[in-house]
């Protein structure tokens, strides 16, 4: 029998069918140091971001037949060193796309009328309520404004997706693509597709007023970066910690240059810096992306069924 730990969890859906395919699914989680001397009792690991799987271990577990991720990306797998293995790695770029996506715009809602700042300081003892209100007086709509686009692959599309039916313009940049078709359902069972043409790097930079980035990591977001932006920009990062830089990005906060930030990843994960998780201008969530039921029953469901094809 095929036994497969799922390290870091997997969605019932996503157990049931591998079970009901013949295949032992075990999700009692294994410390990363104890790895090493178990999991070569398995033909098949899935991880999410916790569990590494690099090269020491994949030597020290020659039955290892298959390493799966339950999200989008891979760095946490030497995926290149298990392929020369004939070891593949799979992933579920398509199964959280929305869940992302529509977490950047709950952010930018909340940074554009100081949600994140008001709901915490009007529960606070003392708090004065005409005091606030004069305070959080100066929010702004989005719909007109222009949303930025860095990474146009499928959370960038689910988020122009979202930007357009909200009435924005879009300015994606992409390394691969020219454009994309993107098609918005409406009422009554309507759909309007409308052709979103790629532009670039520096175009996009100056004329957004809200900038959020889908890439599988870099360092792309600098001083100079930020300084080609428009002033008062909302920038939001649900990707890799590190694509923007976390000293210049405070800077711009502090100087006003940036108008607020919304940041779901950050370097120090799983123990962000301090002076990000207070800054008045950051509106902040735990690595959440992902974290919906239904993004995760699609996460289950796509595991299962790569698992299943791949030894059929």
């Amino acid at each position: 029998m095929i036994r497969i730990l799922a390290n870091d969890g997997i969605a019932p859906n996503g157990k049931a069918q591998l079970e009901a395919a013949g295949f032992e699914v075990v999700t009692d989680h294994i410390p990363q140091d104890e790895l090493m001397t178990k999991l070569n009792d398995f033909d098949v690991i899935c991880v999410r971001s916790a569990t590494k799987v690099r090269q020491e271990l994949i030597d020290a577990s020659p039955n290892l037949k298959v390493i799966c991720r339950g999200g989008v990306g891979i760095d946490n797998i030497d995926h290149a060193y298990a392929k020369t293995k004939g070891i593949p790695t799979y992933n579920t770029p398509a199964a959280s796309s929305a869940s992302v996506a529509e977490l950047v715009f709950g952010h930018f809602f909340g940074l554009s009328r100081g949600i994140h700042r008001s709901n915490f300081e009007l529960r606070q003892e003392g708090s004065e309520f005409k005091k606030l209100k004069k305070a959080y007086a100066g929010g702004q709509e989005l719909r007109g404004k222009t949303l930025g686009i860095l990474g146009f692959g499928r959370i960038g599309v689910e988020a122009a997706r979202i930007a357009l039916g909200l009435g924005m313009n879009v300015l994606p940049v992409d390394l691969v693509k020219t454009s994309e078709t993107i098609t918005i359902d409406m009422m009554g069972g309507h759909s309007v597709s409308i052709e979103v043409p790629v532009v670039p790097m520096d175009q996009m930079l100056a004329e957004a007023d809200y900038i959020t980035i889908h890439v599988p990591g870099g360092d792309l977001i600098g001083e100079a970066e930020l300084d080609k932006m428009k002033d008062g920009v909302i920038i939001a990062n649900t990707s890799r910690g590190g694509v923007i830089n976390e000293d210049a990005l405070l800077a711009a906060l502090n100087s006003g240059k940036i108008g607020g930030a919304a940041l779901d990843v950050f370097v120090g994960e799983p123990n962000p810096r301090r002076d990000l998780l207070e800054h008045p201008g950051i509106s902040v969530t735990p690595h959440i992306g992902a974290a919906t039921g239904e993004a995760q029953y699609n996460i289950g469901t796509e595991l299962a069924d790569q698992i299943i094809a791949h030894f059929k």
